[in-house]
């Protein structure tokens, strides 16, 4: 799991080997492939009206941005456990709300940094509004957010445990 606070990420030793997984693998392998497709397509001729080319290289771009920005959040990276199941909301936790005190209305959320977002339930950023707002809250009380259009929305914390994956 991760936790941002400044500079500095906060991730499980499972967050950390997989992260560090995904950019050997783009720093190496990959990176071999990407250049295979774009020799490939070279040699297919002019270069003005070649999609294969383009798409190459522009999956080159992609995939070279990412080995930065894993880099740069590795860099500064700090390995710890997850967070505590003591009903306070922080990154790690998945957390349960309710719109307005509504107990109809509601959504469970990962709380965490982008990094370790999954297709097994939505991620909300602790910088995000959202989770800027249900941070460090208890589960029972109320926290408060501004939307898009500058008005504020309340919510309740219902509930919050730690995320295992």
């Amino acid at each position: 799991m991760t936790q941002t606070s400044d500079n500095v990420t906060w991730l499980t030793q499972e967050a950390y080997d997989q992260l560090k997984a995904e950019l050997e693998y783009l720093s190496g392998p990959a990176r071999g492939e990407i250049s295979a497709k774009i020799a490939a397509a070279r040699e297919e001729g002019d270069l003005r009206e070649n999609g294969g080319y383009h798409a190459a290289k522009e999956e080159q771009g992609k995939q070279e941005l990412r080995v930065r920005q894993l880099t740069q959040l590795l860099e500064h990276a700090k390995v710890g456990e997850a967070p505590p199941d003591d009903g306070v909301v922080e990154p790690g936790m998945v957390v349960t709300i309710a719109f307005d005190g509504d107990e109809d209305d509601t959504i469970t959320f990962l709380l965490a940094s982008r990094e370790y977002a999954s297709t097994e339930i939505d991620t909300y950023s602790p910088q995000s509004p959202l989770g800027g707002g249900v941070n460090g809250k208890k589960v029972g009380e109320q926290a408060e957010y501004e939307l898009p259009n500058g008005k504020m929305a309340k919510v309740k914390i219902l509930g919050a445990k730690p995320y295992a994956a």
